[in-house]
């Protein structure tokens, strides 16, 4: 009786090591498919892909009451302009208002606005290597072009008690539209 019940395991092992591929693609397909699923309504009933905005009331704020420079705030901009950070921070040598954005078209642009010294921002902001590569006229305010990291673009204003970076993927039209709303 024992050998039998041995017998019937032994036919039992070899059955299930007798598995083809075929069987191991099912069982992916059944793991991957409800995987899928999940981020596919992610994506689209929640706008998984959209930038989440946040609100820059509170950073506007403090660097206002800092009253370390005159705080410039994009005004005037499409609704498809998205504020996604906004941070204000002591830095080396001053004080710095942040404001991430994300464009119409999906790229990020950086507002760096400081009262730290041109000369050490400048570097630390758009790399050392950074050069000014000519100047535009925006709104009334001069601003200089700036080549800095590969794919990036950048525009500086400098003003006697501020300086104002802005940087990012983001094309030319937009960052010169981004320069001229902020007020």
């Amino acid at each position: 009786m024992e050998q039998e019940a041995s017998t019937k395991e032994i036919v039992a092992s070899a059955q299930r090591s007798e598995r083809r591929p075929r069987d191991m693609v099912i069982s992916m397909l059944v793991l991957l498919v409800p995987i899928l699923l999940a981020f596919g309504v992610y994506r689209v009933f929640f706008d998984g892909n959209d930038p989440i905005a946040v609100d820059p009331a509170m950073a506007l704020d403090d660097a206002r009451h800092a009253n370390a420079f005159p705080v410039l705030v994009p005004t005037g901009l499409s609704g498809e302009w998205t504020t996604v950070t906004a941070r204000w921070q002591q830095i080396d040598g001053g004080k710095a208002l942040r404001l991430g954005l994300v464009s119409p078209d999906g790229k990020g642009v950086q507002v760096v606005q400081t009262d730290a010294e041109p000369t050490k921002v400048i570097p630390a902001e758009l790399t050392a290597k950074a050069r000014p590569e000519g100047t535009v006229e925006i709104a009334g305010a001069s601003w200089q072009t700036y080549s800095t990291r590969p794919g990036e673009r950048a525009l500086v204003k400098l003003d006697p008690d501020s300086t104002v970076i802005l940087m990012g993927e983001a094309g030319d039209a937009d960052l010169r539209t981004l320069a001229g709303s902020l007020k």
